[in-house]
């Protein structure tokens, strides 16, 4: 969008806007022909569908999507958000963000996103089971879901729950298919679902800001020690990926002093319990009473509150060009998808604010989507294979050592030694050491090219090239 002199607005752009803004500014910097990079941009297969669902003694009409970004890769792969603010726009963005995302933390899927213009909140649950089968059905008819073709996942406003749903009814519509069971990721673990796939994203955030934070010299130059342990957090969301990073990332000695909510805020300087807040919340549906705080009205302003890392975990376009002067915080880190705008963003930036991007900081949970997702093509859980085995061979080893000491080792200790890494020691260590990698690509990539004004701008040409080499194997492109 122009303004009357025929310059960008950054103010006027929307969210598919905004990331073609962010794809186009990254691209100078990637050294890749102009129609290979118009390919990559552009969202392959977009599919608008309405279907009439019975509401009572009524029927509406139920307005839906499934984007699929980009095919460079396959399956693809993308959440399904449930929300009254879903449209075509938000949904586009939201694969095409997948498909940066995936490629920068190597997991081999193309990017897809699905929406359902609906309130989980204010529909009951048997009209909500009823909408996502026949969304499902849908897909199915269309070939748009299948564990070679298309994989959800959640995301806004759906979890375990509407992911088994899909499942069952994709099982129900496509009898016998070995490995039906990858149509679908984030399911329950009793489904074969993935132990540590419900706090993936906000685990991935709190190992991100973990190695962030160990560079002395990156945050000298935010007036900052390095590491984790007494930094100042607030966090805005507590659904799933607010919860769970506010709950990890007390146990690396940050203070979380802040929690805003869609109705208020809660704010102390000594430190929030998030497990507490939690469990007030869901118990009044409310943060407003809440007595270990102080609660705040206006839920938005406690992002301008003074702190080192601000952490939004919610929607997009929270910190726009109206409440970016006003933000305090020296690293922003967008756990949710968009929440600072372009027009934002050239504020933060010119004030010395580091964002670190939504494309690496969140792709925890596609992380572990794609360790589900290899388990259930596999057909065993990992770990079950070598776990007892790892086990009597560290006991074998530890009576060695003390039969050629004379010493005992109490059991306390024998038992820390010879655990062997079940499925959720495996996954949070593959976890880590994706997260880890992935920032250190685009770290390198920043510090090696001078010109690279911010880290979003790096991970998106990190991304890119990651795209280009992928068209370039294929030979597609010369």
């Amino acid at each position: 969008m122009a303004d009357k002199n025929g310059k960008l607005d950054l103010n006027k752009l929307s969210f598919s806007d905004s990331v073609s803004f962010y794809f186009d500014r990254a691209s100078q910097f990637t050294d890749t022909p102009q129609g290979l990079l118009d390919q990559i941009k552009v969202c392959n297969s977009i599919y608008k569908m309405h279907f009439p669902v019975k509401y009572g003694n009524q029927v509406k009409v139920i307005e839906a999507y499934r984007v699929q970004h980009s095919h460079h890769r396959m399956p693809t792969k993308g959440g399904i958000r449930y929300s009254l603010m879903v449209d075509q726009d938000e949904v586009m963005a939201l694969a095409s963000l997948m498909t940066y995302k995936c490629a920068i933390v190597n997991v081999p899927f193309g990017g897809a996103k699905g929406g359902i213009k609906i309130s989980p909140r204010q529909t009951p649950p048997e009209i909500l089971e009823n909408v996502t089968r026949r969304y499902t059905a849908e897909l199915v008819k269309k070939n748009f879901i299948g564990p070679g073709i298309d994989v959800p996942a959640p995301d806004y406003g759906t979890g375990e729950r509407e992911m088994a749903w899909i499942m069952d009814t994709y099982l129900t519509l496509r009898p016998g298919e070995i490995d039906g069971y990858g149509c679908v990721t984030g399911k329950p673990v009793s489904l074969n679902g993935i132990k540590g796939r419900t706090e993936a994203t906000g685990r991935g955030v709190v190992y991100a800001l973990n190695e962030v934070c160990s560079y002395a010299d990156d945050m000298k130059g935010l007036g900052l020690s390095t590491g984790l342990e007494g930094k100042r957090v607030i966090i805005q969301g507590l659904g799933n990926v607010g919860y769970h990073t506010a709950r990890i990332i007390r146990e690396y000695g940050a203070k979380v002093i802040a929690v805003a909510e869609s109705d208020g805020a809660v704010y102390d300087e000594n430190g929030i319990d998030p497990v507490d807040l939690h469990r007030y919340r869901t118990e009044k549906k409310s943060v407003k009473g809440y007595p270990k705080g102080k609660v705040i009205a206006d839920s938005l302003s406690a992002l301008e509150l003074d702190c080192d890392i601000l952490i939004p975990a919610a929607l997009e376009k929270q910190i726009t060009d109206k409440n970016a002067a006003r933000i305090k915080a020296k690293i922003i880190a967008e756990a949710a998808n968009g929440p600072v705008t372009p027009a934002a963003e050239k504020i933060l930036l010119k004030k010395g604010v580091m964002i670190i991007p939504d494309i690496y900081i969140n792709a925890g949970g596609v992380t572990v989507s794609y360790f589900e997702w290899l388990k259930n093509l596999s057909h065993v859980s990992f770990g079950r294979m070598q776990k007892r085995w790892e086990e009597k061979h560290q006991r074998n080893f530890i009576k060695l050592v003390e039969d050629l000491t004379g010493k005992t080792v109490s059991k306390s200790k024998i038992d820390m030694l010879i655990h062997g890494a079940d499925e959720i020691d495996l996954v949070n260590s593959g976890l880590e050491d994706t997260m880890i990698e992935a920032y250190q690509d685009i770290r390198e990539f920043k510090k090696r090219r001078k010109n690279v004004p911010d880290l979003r701008t790096a991970a998106f040409a990190v991304s890119i090239n990651k795209i280009r080499d992928s068209y370039y194997a294929m030979g597609i492109f010369p």
